[in-house]
């Protein structure tokens, strides 16, 4: 659906509810991760709009592209004219968003950020509550913009409540906020537990001889493609099989061997077909500005599959999950004989003590918990006023 300046109507949502507003730098069906995950449940509660960054497109005046995810949640992207500047796509966006809550009768405003950038656009929203999920230093990663920083700040000192993707990230920025709590990566236990189970192979790795060790996510600056080369080479008689859009960095850098196969992005419902045919996951990440402070979510989700994890040491892995048994650490001088290692473990052998460690972190508990914070600090500020006027 594509709307121009004001196009999205209140008829279809007719009725007072409480509305969340999510501005966030990462496309909804990108790949399926936190936000996805947190929304979909704070979906059951109020309606979600998420709002993506804008695309760039040669048309002669910007439109909303919108879209549902599902009948409560409501995807924005604003659609900006090639060449348009940044003054004009800031103004544009204020107004897409202004239209956009006016549209849907609300009794409670939540804003939610994922992304510092927004403030450019949104400094003006009155919201009941501010909220900003930091999921990732965004200032370490590839092509951030220079003033992300200084926005990031704006926001800590706007927001009521900051999350964190992870311990790491919660002690290098816990005193930055009164209010700051830590939520690692979760879990849909449900979903990876597919992987347990038999089925078909998909086609495309069908053919993909044993042992095979995979990776999935977003293939970018974060991987260590050098180690990737590495493992390929002097293991030849393994596979690796890797999933993940490739973004930031140029797919011809990407090596190639007999035994390395690149099969693309897939998507969140298809990857048990994936995992349950491979013999162990790996999680070859550099050890860089860009994965200082990441929680990888695919870490849970490898071990709820059933599969034995290699993993580079990266800090909140290692603290949690290789402290705890569940994860080997490796990095190039020791990866082969720690791989090999894994691949002879019968799959079954830390099951059990991986259903144990898992069972208290569905995203579900992170939701609700989130939303406890939400609540607690809602109730607070409409005390405070009644106070104030008492």
């Amino acid at each position: 659906m594509e709307a121009a300046l004001g196009g999205v109507t209140a008829s279809k949502h007719a009725g007072r509810q409480n509305l969340l507003v999510c501005f966030s730098h990462l496309r909804w069906n990108f790949v399926h991760q936190r936000p996805q995950h947190i929304l979909t449940l704070a979906s059951m509660q109020q309606r979600v709009v998420y709002f993506e960054e804008p695309l760039f497109e040669e048309l002669p005046q910007p439109l909303m592209r919108t879209s549902e995810a599902s009948p409560n949640i409501l995807i924005v992207t604003p659609v900006l004219p090639v060449g348009t500047s940044a003054a004009k796509a800031d103004a544009v966006q204020r107004r897409f968003v202004q239209q956009t809550i006016a549209s849907m009768p609300h009794s409670r405003l939540i804003a939610w950020y994922y992304t510092p950038m927004a403030l450019r656009f949104t400094e003006y929203l009155e919201a009941d509550i501010c909220v900003y999920d930091c999921m990732d230093e965004l200032s370490a990663f590839k092509n951030a913009p220079p003033e992300l920083q200084q926005m990031e700040k704006a926001l800590l000192r706007r927001a009521d409540l900051v999350f964190t993707g992870g311990l790491s990230l919660f002690e290098t920025k816990r005193h930055l906020h009164h209010a700051i709590y830590p939520f690692p990566s979760s879990i849909d236990v449900n979903h990876f537990h597919k992987a347990r189970k038999l089925g078909k192979d998909p086609a495309d790795q069908a053919d993909i001889p044993h042992p095979r060790v995979g990776y999935f996510g977003v293939i970018d600056e974060r991987l260590d493609v050098d180690l990737v080369a590495q493992a390929a080479e002097t293991m030849p008689d393994v596979h690796f099989v890797m999933l993940g859009p490739v973004v930031k960095i140029d797919p011809a850098d990407l090596p190639q061997a007999q035994n390395l196969h690149w099969l693309g992005g897939k998507a969140y419902h298809d990857l048990p077909d994936y995992l349950r045919h491979w013999d162990a996951g790996w999680m070859p990440f550099a050890l860089n500005e860009a994965t200082r402070f990441i929680s990888p979510t695919k870490t849970p989700e490898f071990l709820a599959a059933g599969l034995p994890v290699i993993s580079t040491a990266i800090v909140d892995v290692v603290r949690s999950y290789g402290a705890a048994g569940l994860v080997e650490i490796a990095d190039g001088d020791d990866l082969e004989i720690k791989l090999r290692s894994v691949l002879l473990r019968p799959r079954q052998v830390l099951l059990q003590q991986v259903d144990a460690y898992l069972a208290d972190m569905s995203w579900e508990r992170t939701w609700n918990a989130m939303a406890a914070h939400i609540e607690r600090v809602y109730q607070r500020k409409k005390v405070v006023p009644l106070r104030r006027s008492a």
